[in-house]
């Protein structure tokens, strides 16, 4: 399960042009359209209950006071609401005369994931969504409620109603999930840009890898969340849904979509692997290089170092008094030395060859 994170609340806005905290639109049985908009949802009590079929969408500062009381004002039992209304971001309640669901609602910011509950309660005749301040992703279903509202067939079984404004709330929540998997390829392009640049400091390459496959992986389970409980609707095994195999469609349709949705982000996540790889490759063939050049340096300094040891040695035994040198010892006492450094310059070479400490490639 994917825990909630925190989130600030939008101020609540009601002035004119603004969206409210409450919103309605129903299909009376006149057939015409009503909405609207409230910052109590017990205004759409008497509506709710003489329509057809009705939308209602609370946005809520507290989920588990303002949300519970809103829900309970439509007519929803207790039970429900109980089971609903405890914090989670995954669920599926069905009471035969009351159906619950709870669905993640994505936001990403930059590398953080924030995952909120979206609530959806149906009854006969009416589907309500609630959701915190932060869940914006219904404001334009709202804009087009009377639209799609008005297509819907007003000859048809109310369980069919429902489920066709069910499809349309899941499907617009899909739609706003899958929009942020864009903004997470786009960090992991910028991570990637970093991870190409050798002047990034490495300290901070860790925690950058990690927030991104965190961010892949908490979006991954939200994904999975979504198609357990769309694979659940798609059965027509709750009262609250249609039997209709064509709607029941519908819902299989956002099922596949879901499903693309998470082999889109695997491939993303393979991608990024692969990448990290290819970028740890590079990164070792550096030191390889580095090393080999270390040691190259070592091998020089060492022949270096007999060369210059040896005849040093030399100059020291013969300069003691007992050897009684000369000046006319100089010509030949010259050549040895001469030899003497040769002599040694090339055993350390040849030694430290011999020995593989070498490099045969410097580059």
């Amino acid at each position: 399960m994917v825990a909630v994170q925190p989130v600030q609340f939008m101020p609540a806005v009601s002035s004119k042009g603004e969206e409210r905290s409450a919103f309605c639109v129903a299909l009376p049985g006149t057939g015409d359209v009503v909405k609207i908009e409230s910052e109590d949802c017990s205004d759409f009590a008497d509506l709710v209950a003489k329509s057809t079929i009705s939308w209602v969408d609370y946005w809520a500062y507290d989920m588990a006071k303002d949300g519970r009381e809103a829900v309970l004002a439509l007519g929803f039992s207790e039970k429900i609401v109980n089971l609903l209304f405890d914090g989670r971001t995954q669920g599926y309640e069905d009471l035969d005369t009351e159906l619950g669901l709870v669905l993640p609602a994505v936001n990403v910011e930059g590398l953080e994931v924030v995952v909120s509950p979206l609530l959806i309660l149906i009854r006969r005749n009416v589907v309500v969504t609630v959701h915190g301040r932060a869940v914006t992703r219904l404001v334009k279903l709202r804009r087009y409620a009377e639209t799609f509202m008005r297509k819907i067939p007003k000859h048809i079984p109310s369980t069919d109603k429902q489920t066709l404004v069910l499809v349309r709330i899941v499907d617009e929540n899909n739609g706003r999930n899958f929009d942020h998997l864009r903004e997470i390829e786009e960090q992991g392009d910028a991570l990637s840009k970093h991870l190409m640049d050798p002047k990034t400091p490495r300290r901070t390459l860790g925690p950058k890898i990690y927030k991104m496959k965190h961010a892949l992986i908490t979006y991954l389970s939200t994904l999975w969340v979504s198609l357990d409980v769309l694979n659940t609707l798609r059965l027509g095994d709750a009262e609250q849904i249609t039997d209709d195999p064509q709607l029941l469609a519908r819902v299989g349709v956002l099922s596949d979509d879901v499903n693309r949705q998470i082999q889109l982000s695997e491939h993303m996540s393979e991608v990024l692997a692969s990448g990290l790889e290819v970028l740890q490759s590079i990164y070792n063939n550096q030191l390889q290089v580095l090393n080999n050049r270390m040691a190259l340096v070592m091998t020089y300094l060492t022949v270096l170092g007999t060369a210059v040891l040896v005849p040093n040695t030399l100059a020291t035994i013969f300069s003691n008094p007992a050897f009684n040198m000369q000046p006319k010892d100089i010509g030949w006492y010259t050549v040895l030395l001469v030899v003497s450094t040769l002599a040694s310059s090339y055993a350390a070479y040849w030694w430290t060859k011999k020995q593989g400490a070498m490099p045969k490639n410097s580059d």
